[in-house]
């Protein structure tokens, strides 16, 4: 059996890129970091580090065993916690990783309710968009992620799950996705299709804030403004069903950055519900897109039951988010 004390180590240098700064990390001295990586080898029959210039590199085996190893230390860590916490040694503890969005409308909201109804209550939060998120939690370097996936009802079968790699999620909130002009003088105004229009078009334009819903294909001429990946791929769907493929001008995942190039006039732009209720231009104007949706999702890993201070915080998670689509 592996030493947990040696795969601490090897995911140390890994983290930190030398031999110097995983001694300094981990207090310890630089030959015993050594001594550690050679045992190490040795039990594993592998060579895990090579000479790379005056440092070191881990080989394709160290860095798949490092890459484990920070998952098994992981879930080793937040056993411990779970443990001390069942057993009372000490107040619940609660790591959450959510993206941005989230963390500017739902979870403030959360945990200053956590935090009122639970003293004691120890609520650690991270920024992440959801893949990353979701390699925190299967490494235990959180309890809860907070993800988000996209829907487009005309196109999709079935809603996204929420099983992902051993993960479990309960659906928090079925929120809009909406169109993004800018208002006021100066406002883009979609553009009828040239003749024959774009493949798919229907007919004439609708201009912003006109009843019904908005006509994409109307601004296949304009520029747009694309989000992280899963927005930007929500965004080349619902334009494809449109009939085309949307000029990307600027890409960004700040919800305020789009927002403030849509004022400025520089594209247009789609973005779901709670980048809007976090915070608003007052020089856009939005639309709903029927039958776009973004499911959001609290994460957990592992089999039930979960420990009582992650269900606690899913409950006021799941009641913010229901208060929030109100």
């Amino acid at each position: 059996m592996l030493d947990v004390t040696r795969l601490r180590v090897l995911v140390a240098v890994a983290r930190y890129g030398s031999v110097t700064a995983a001694a300094q990390a981990l207090n310890y001295a630089q030959p015993s970091i050594s001594h550690h990586i050679a045992r190490l080898e040795a039990e594993t029959g592998a060579r895990l580090l090579q000479r790379a210039g005056r440092g070191v590199r881990l080989t394709d085996a160290g860095l798949l065993l490092a890459e484990r190893a920070e998952e098994i230390i992981g879930r080793l860590d937040a056993a411990e916690i779970e443990l001390a916490a069942h057993v009372g040694l000490r107040q619940g503890r609660v790591r959450l990783a959510a993206f941005p969005s989230a963390l500017g409308t739902i979870v403030p909201a959360a945990a200053a309710r956590l935090e009122a109804e639970t003293p004691g209550m120890d609520l650690m939060l991270a920024e992440a968009e959801p893949s990353q998120a979701l390699r925190m939690l299967r490494a235990g370097h959180v309890d809860v992620a907070l993800v988000f996936r996209h829907y487009l009802q005309d196109e999709d079968e079935q809603p996204p799950e929420a099983d992902d790699q051993g993960a479990r999620g309960r659906l928090l909130l079925d929120e809009p996705v909406v169109l993004v002009t800018r208002a006021g003088p100066g406002a883009i105004k979609p553009e009828p299709p040239g003749p024959g229009g774009p493949a798919g078009a229907p007919g004439a334009p609708r201009a912003p804030g006109a009843p019904g819903p908005p006509d994409l294909a109307a601004y296949a001429g304009h520029r747009w403004i694309a989000g992280c990946e899963r927005c930007r791929s929500c965004l080349l769907r619902l334009c494809a069903q449109a009939g085309f493929v949307p000029k990307i001008s600027f890409t960004t995942d700040d919800y305020v950055a789009v927002q403030a190039l849509v004022a400025a006039g520089l594209g247009v732009a789609t973005l779901p519900g709670l980048a809007l209720q976090a915070a608003r231009h007052p020089g856009i104007c939005t639309t709903p897109l029927p039958g776009a949706r973004r499911h959001v999702f609290a994460m957990t890993y592992g089999e039930p039951p979960d420990p009582p201070a992650t269900v606690r915080l899913i409950e006021v998670l799941a009641s913010t988010a229901a208060a929030a689509a109100r």
